[in-house]
């Protein structure tokens, strides 16, 4: 928990303070990796990171002792490896073991609240219509049930944050981690939000921060002292006032279901730059197939394909066009995605690649003759300002794709590349993970949720007998069946 966290409350006032309106934050405690560490037992308590295993791979998720070496998300993963030092685990995302897990928790979490607002596959807002006039006390005590069942039921810990409105809520389960509760009274909300640094309020990033910190605003409430006019011409007349009325307490937001994804996206990070057009293309098309996917799980058609960029120097470049109706063809999204494409040799060297399909709607309309898809409406933008292109680009999973790319089609001839993490199955020893391999043998380990710390077997890399496996089967959850698919 933050050192700088102010009190809460006075004591003896605190527990029995009531208030007609509490809101509920519940964030799940280091997710991914919590999640690798539920199915591969083995990994419990050790420094995991989650993400990208190439030389240019991202940190999508780090267990709470690689983070006390200093990794985080969002991180090169060569940086987070070298703070972490020579006990790190390094795993790929399994985006269908974490679907599956979030879906089970939120079941528990609606039965207990009926409407809740997801913001993403790990955290959702709530409030508990019989928490409406109770104290502290009681909040508290709402909080721990739930907590205690979903880590009963599951397997994973949460942290929980209440206050007046979402924002508080938010803070206070943030500074609750890992695995707490923090229920902020009404009579406290504004001393402890006021002295919390600006950056803690929600929807200030990086960049309005420095902005911030260049006129000596450093705390939320040195923010909402500063009038009117000064929070427009600082963070523009749109966002600023808003921000401006949360850091002054005011926040009567609702908790509403939200809508479905706006936008659903696919993205990739190489282990070398791309630098001309031959390279990028097969990029693209693979981020458009990635993107695709996850459409058809969503059961929606696209209008509108977005191409997003990132360079070498980490700018963001974001072009978009729109087609005459939505479609779930991928043949015409990617051709779409296709006519974005700039020539590295122009724009400078490329790293990430990522491809987002927005517009979405359960009306489609097919294309019957290809040469209308050339009348695209199409709109291009070009944004300096990393911050307001990542919060436009939206992914609609819970990981970064971040799958290396390849050279060419595998050799099927070739014996199978076994890389860490991967699924595997045996007949005589079920279920278990790639630990590693290399000089012609794998060593797997063979355990699930359900097995406790399992036993490491070595093979022969070609050995007939070891079989790639669903991930979904680590969770060994009977009413839950493995599909090919799910990752």
């Amino acid at each position: 928990m933050d050192s700088a966290v102010p009190p809460v409350a006075d004591p003896g006032h605190a527990d029995t303070e009531r208030s007609a309106r509490w809101v509920m934050h519940l964030d799940m405690d280091a997710f991914f990796a919590s999640v690798e560490q539920l199915t591969r037992p083995t990994l419990r308590d050790r420094p995991v990171l989650v993400g990208g295993t190439g030389g240019r791979g991202v940190v999508a998720g780090a267990s709470y002792a690689a983070r006390a070496f200093g990794a985080r998300s969002a991180m090169p993963m060569h940086q987070a490896r070298r703070l972490v030092g020579p006990g790190v685990v390094v795993l790929p995302p399994r985006g269908g073991v974490y679907r599956v897990v979030s879906a089970r928790v939120f079941r528990l979490v609606r039965d207990a609240i009926p409407v809740i607002e997801m913001l993403s596959f790990d955290e959702a807002f709530g409030e508990p219509a019989e928490l409406s006039g109770a104290d502290v006390e009681d909040v508290t005590a709402f909080a721990e049930r739930l907590r205690a069942q979903i880590r009963d039921t599951v397997g994973i810990s949460a942290s929980v944050g209440f206050g007046s409105g979402k924002q508080i809520a938010k803070i206070a389960s943030g500074l609750a981690k890992p695995d707490g509760v923090m229920a902020i009274p009404p009579s406290r909300e504004l001393a402890f939000l006021h002295a919390l640094p600006v950056r803690k309020l929600w929807g200030i990033g990086p960049v309005s921060g420095d902005r911030l910190h260049r006129l000596g605003i450093e705390t939320i409430g040195d923010f909402a002292a500063m009038s009117d006019l000064e929070v427009v011409s600082v963070l523009g007349a749109t966002l600023g006032p808003a921000l401006h009325r949360l850091a002054q307490g005011v926040d009567e937001r609702p908790v509403t279901e939200r809508a479905s994804a706006k936008q659903i996206s696919a993205e990739s990070t190489f282990p070398r730059d791309l630098v001309d057009l031959d390279e990028l293309r097969p990029a693209i098309d693979a981020a458009a197939e990635g993107a695709h996917r996850r459409l058809l799980a969503d059961g929606r058609g696209a209008r509108t394909v977005v191409l997003k960029l990132r360079r070498s120097d980490f700018s963001i470049l974001t072009r978009s066009t729109t087609l005459p109706a939505a479609t779930t063809e991928l043949s015409v999204l990617s051709t779409a995605a296709q006519r974005l494409a700039l020539d590295p040799r122009s724009i400078g060297p490329i790293r990430l690649v990522g491809v987002g399909y927005s517009g979405l709607t359960a009306v489609q309309q097919f294309s019957l003759f290809a040469e209308l898809d050339d009348h695209l409406d199409g709109a291009v933008v070009e944004v300096g300002d990393v911050d307001d292109v990542e919060a436009a680009f939206v992914t609609a999973g819970p990981e970064p794709d971040v799958a290396e790319p390849t050279d060419g089609p595998p050799d099927e001839t070739a014996a199978p590349r076994w890389e860490t993490g991967t699924d595997v199955a045996h007949p005589e020893h079920g279920h278990g993970w790639v630990q590693g391999s290399g000089h012609g043998v794998v060593t797997v380990r063979f355990e699930t949720r359900a097995t406790g710390p399992g036993r490491a077997v070595t093979f022969p890399v070609d050995d007939p007998a070891l079989a790639r496996a669903d991930p979904i089967a680590s969770l060994a959850w009977p009413d839950v069946r493995p599909t090919a698919d799910a990752d």
